[in-house]
């Protein structure tokens, strides 16, 4: 019986996932699927390190530029769209290859999601007012006080997850800690019949000199420039998911003369090594989990096709 199998690659920012699964595309038939929250967004194009018109032209990958910066796109979001390419990758008998950096998305994808009510517009808005006069900090604290599980998984200066709990909790009375436990997802394997081989391309010394240097390109090429075309498009403020993305925020506060070209620098900078670090935590937890040296990305590459093809320690979910 043929053997189906996704390969997930995964890492740090700044640590050559791209590179790598582009290369892989050099060696096999595979379809590409992005696994990035930023690179779902339209426009935003320099901040993310997305990938040029004409490298998506010679080697495309799913869930690129599939919504406008001011919609929001959401983990079951990204699980509908990501189930379906990696379906369509498996019937065609192409290797279906998600490559990125959102943790989220990847723990979305192999584990599944639990079934949660739905988004209520009106309870979300007014979640968005107080928050616009209390910070998000004091709903924090108020999630704390009705549900401290999930307030211990969700950072205080994570307002998309404080909202999402705090919603789950007003239309529902039920803790979102609550539907966790009780409605687990479905993994990959079932959902799907298919194997994971997950990577994960090994974080170096050099990564922290890497992001700052990555960033001055983006400022080279147009960054603030780029931002400031974003700024022009009505409804899109720094409240919108899209905009939480690592150095746009600091580009727009610097934009607003809340910070000055250093500062907003220095800011980016500090804030993408911390999403690095974060990224690295969630890597160190992940079971089943193989480690290759992502550069130089053939020879990253050329490791993974060797795990493919020896069929080891690929973990049946």
């Amino acid at each position: 019986m043929e053997r189906r199998v996704a390969v997930c690659i995964m890492g740090p920012t700044a640590v050559g996932k791209t590179d790598a699964a582009l290369a892989l595309a050099d060696l096999a038939d595979v379809d590409l699927i992005s696994v990035d929250s930023a690179m779902v967004y339209r426009g935003m194009d320099i901040g993310t390190a997305k990938p040029g018109s004409d490298v998506l032209d010679r080697y495309p990958h799913a869930l690129i530029d599939v919504r406008d910066p001011t919609e929001p796109f959401s983990a079951a979001d990204f699980l509908a769209s990501a189930d379906a390419a990696v379906a369509r990758a498996l019937d065609r008998r192409r290797l279906p290859v998600l490559v990125g950096g959102t943790m989220l998305y990847f723990k979305a994808f192999r584990d599944g999601l639990s079934t949660l009510p739905a988004a209520h517009p009106e309870t979300r808005s007014a979640i968005e007012e107080r928050a616009a006069k209390q910070g998000w900090k004091a709903l924090h604290a108020e999630l704390e006080r009705i549900d401290p599980d999930a307030a211990a998984r969700i950072h205080p200066n994570d307002p998309q997850r404080i909202q999402r709990a705090l919603e789950v909790f007003y239309v529902s009375g039920t803790p979102i800690s609550e539907w966790w436990s009780s409605s687990a997802g479905t993994s990959a394997g079932e959902r799907l019949d298919c194997t994971l081989l997950e990577i994960a391309l090994s974080r170096d010394a050099a990564l922290a000199t890497r992001i700052s240097q990555r960033f001055d390109r983006m400022l080279e090429r147009g960054l603030v420039q780029e931002v400031a075309r974003l700024r022009a498009i009505p409804n899109l403020d720094l409240s919108r998911p899209s905009m939480r993305a690592v150095g746009y925020r600091q580009v727009w506060r610097h934009l607003d003369g809340d910070l000055d070209f250093d500062a907003m620098r220095e800011q980016a900078v500090a804030a993408t090594r911390q999403l690095a670090r974060r990224q690295a935590t969630w890597l160190r937890s992940w079971p089943g989990l193989l480690e290759v040296d992502g550069a130089p990305a053939t020879a990253a590459a050329g490791q993974i096709l060797q795990f493919l093809d020896q069929g080891r320690k690929i973990v049946r979910l």
